[in-house]
């Protein structure tokens, strides 16, 4: 069985982004944006809602253009296939589908489906959705050295703990601190 990852940069008191949707605070410096890079070859399918799609996009056409390293990201994340999950788009580009409304079995059917590498899940609402169904099995955050105080969570409210075990930790010279959780 595949393996949920939900992966996101998050302030120290647990925003992805501030007040009014900001999200300069997330951009990684060049040794985390590395890291970023090896972390994403091991990802074989990629879950997103519209807003982090849309925002993605902007991968397709790198080419015209990144550096190097942004070249290399745009070339693995472009081969990953996604799965949009959106009430408002009638269509989607590059190695991209919309999926149905139903998140819990798209979620399951992926679990299940032969292939390599794990399932990662990108955007706040999204995730809520598949935390609150409990099948998040990984937590990656990257605590950035700031406080926002307002914006987008992490985390839902929720109706109980979720019990986690530490799996990792680094720290980047940015003060970026990396944290991998895997579900108790």
């Amino acid at each position: 069985m595949r393996t949920v990852i939900y992966s996101m940069s998050v302030s120290l008191d647990g925003f992805i982004a501030g007040p009014g949707g900001d999200i300069g605070f997330t951009a990684p410096d060049e040794e985390q944006f590395r890291f970023h890079i090896q972390q994403t070859r091991n990802i074989g399918v990629e879950l997103m809602g519209r807003g982090l799609y849309e925002a993605m996009l902007v991968w397709e056409t790198a080419e015209t253009w990144a550096d190097a390293d942004g070249l290399e990201f745009a070339r693995i994340w472009n081969a990953i296939p996604k799965v949009v999950f959106s009430t408002t788009l009638e269509r989607v580009e590059g190695n991209a589908r919309l999926a149905g409304t139903d998140v819990a079995s798209e979620v399951a059917r992926l679990r299940e489906e032969p292939g390599e590498g794990v399932i990662s899940v990108a955007g706040a609402s999204l995730a809520s959705t598949l935390i609150k169904l409990n099948v998040i099995d990984e937590y990656r955050l990257f605590v950035d050295p700031v406080v926002v105080g307002g914006g987008t969570r992490y985390f839902p409210p929720l109706d109980a703990a979720i019990e986690l075990e530490l799996l990792e930790t680094r720290t980047f010279g940015s003060r970026v601190v990396y944290l991998r959780y895997r579900r108790g």
